[in-house]
């Protein structure tokens, strides 16, 4: 019973992906871990961190404004600054999608004047941080010296519905979502340029001349 089970399963594969038929298990080259790419990495693995989000249920121009404001923001600053909009109390600056969108006074924060609190968009980025802080604890990493060096949203394929509207008519009721990654790094630490003996300059006749001119005078 076992081994017809066993085919039963193999047949099934077969019938849904034909060139999958002869390997019940996943090779390598299927598995998910090596099809997880990044669009950047880190210039010394071993000090960074990554986080990804996939297919995610938030909308994708809020998001992609959201992460513009904590690029570059340490990893402590960047979850309080996402608490502060979770709570209204800042607000994230919309730099590029700005149609339709209000102004308000917490904007002079960033030199702007148009922003919004999209709460979603920051409960979504908080978790991802919060990921990355914890990969970065499995590496040992110090989680006070990280900062968001690349953060990168894209849009994701987009859900399918419909709404019914008048005289029978049918129209498309999408929504976009997005994929998110991030890459935090650890600051290197400033080392001081030692100290170069100052070499004594040269000065051809001619400009010593004009030096003992200078000092002089018409003497």
């Amino acid at each position: 019973s076992r081994e017809y089970f066993t085919v039963a399963i193999l047949a099934q594969a077969e019938s849904r992906h034909p060139y999958r038929a002869h390997f019940p298990i996943a090779p390598e080259s299927f598995q998910l871990g090596n099809m997880v790419k990044y669009s950047r990495e880190a210039t010394n693995g071993s000090k960074s961190c990554k986080a990804m989000g996939v297919d995610l249920r938030v909308h994708y121009k809020n998001t992609y404004e959201t992460a513009r404001a904590i690029k570059g923001m340490a990893l402590r600053t960047a979850q309080a600054y996402l608490e502060d909009v979770c709570e209204k109390k800042r607000c994230v600056p919309f730099r590029k999608y700005t149609g339709c969108i209000g102004r308000t006074p917490q904007a002079k924060e960033f030199k702007m004047s148009q922003g919004r609190w999209p709460v979603k968009s920051a409960k979504i980025l908080l978790g991802l941080l919060r990921n990355a802080e914890s990969n970065a604890e499995f590496k040992n990493l110090d989680t006070e010296n990280l900062t968001i060096t690349h953060i990168q949203v894209s849009m994701a394929q987009q859900g399918r519905r419909r709404t019914f509207r008048a005289h029978g008519r049918v129209n498309a009721y999408m929504n976009c979502p997005c994929h998110v990654e991030m890459l935090l790094e650890e600051k290197e630490e400033a080392v001081e340029k030692p100290s170069e003996d100052v070499k004594a300059k040269k000065f051809t006749k001619k400009q010593l001349a004009k030096r003992r001119l200078k000092v002089g005078g018409d003497a």
